[in-house]
């Protein structure tokens, strides 16, 4: 990428957002607004899969509503998105979770696993 279109679009990136991977189990707080009037709906599921980069970058989660499952896809810079919290974290050995479309029950099960998230130091002044 263009260095001077990553530097522009460095400033539009959110800070707020929390590490999660495919297969983790995310709530989706989404600003919706009806009429003049707005609030905000959870979408509860699955990451599928990330992809894109900077502000481009974007993520689908899958939950199954009703016996039917429903795929969201977000921008991950989208002033729509209120908060994002993980739910769960899990196991899985790969980046694009598509077999999970085929599947359903207990064979869509994604294994849990405790990850430890490190954070950076600040730099001491």
């Amino acid at each position: 990428m263009n260095p001077i279109l990553a530097k522009a679009q460095h400033a539009q990136l959110r800070k707020d957002l929390p590490h999660f991977r495919p297969g983790d189990t995310v709530r989706v707080n989404v600003r919706l607004k009806e009429g003049d009037k707005e609030r905000i709906q959870p979408f509860e599921g699955v990451v599928m899969q990330r992809r894109g980069e900077l502000a481009g970058a974007s993520f689908t989660v899958r939950r199954v509503s009703f016996g039917i499952g429903v795929e969201r896809i977000f921008p991950l810079h989208s002033p729509m998105i209120s908060t994002i919290d993980v739910v769960r974290q899990g196991r899985v050995r790969r980046a694009k979770l598509n077999y999970l479309r085929g599947r359903k029950g207990k064979a869509a099960r994604i294994k849990r696993v405790e990850r430890v998230v490190e954070v950076a130091e600040t730099a001491k002044a």
